[in-house]
C-alpha cells in the first residue's frame, strides 16, 4: 500500500470514528440530512482520488523526464543546459510569473 492510500485510508477511518462518536452523543439523523452526508463523503472521495491520480501523473512525468536525462547522460551529452532550463521555468512556476 502506497503512502498516499496510507493516508487516504487513515482520513475514512478518521471521519468515520468522527461519525460514529457523533451518532452516539446525538439524536438519529433524519434521511434528508443522512443524504447530504452521503453526498459530502462522495465528493470528498472524489476530490482525493483526483489529488491521488494528480500527484501519481506528477510522479510518472518526473520519471519519464529522468529516464531522458538519464539516456543523454548515457550517450555522454552534456544536460546542464536541459536541467538549467526546467530549474528556471520551476522558479518561474513557483513566484508566480507567467
Amino acid at each position: 500500500m502506497s503512502n498516499g492510500e496510507s493516508e487516504d485510508r487513515e482520513v475514512r477511518e478518521r471521519i468515520a470514528s468522527l461519525i460514529h462518536a457523533t451518532e452516539r452523543s446525538r439524536a438519529p439523523v433524519s434521511d434528508d440530512e443522512l443524504q447530504k452526508l452521503k453526498a459530502a463523503a462522495s465528493r470528498l472521495d472524489q476530490m482525493l482520488k483526483a489529488v491521488a491520480d494528480a500527484d501519481a501523473q506528477a510522479l510518472k512525468n518526473a520519471a519519464a523526464r529522468l529516464d531522458q536525462l538519464l539516456a543523454k547522460i548515457g550517450t555522454g551529452k552534456d544536460v546542464s543546459a536541459d536541467v538549467k532550463r526546467k530549474r528556471d521555468e520551476q522558479t518561474k512556476r513557483e513566484s508566480g510569473e507567467p
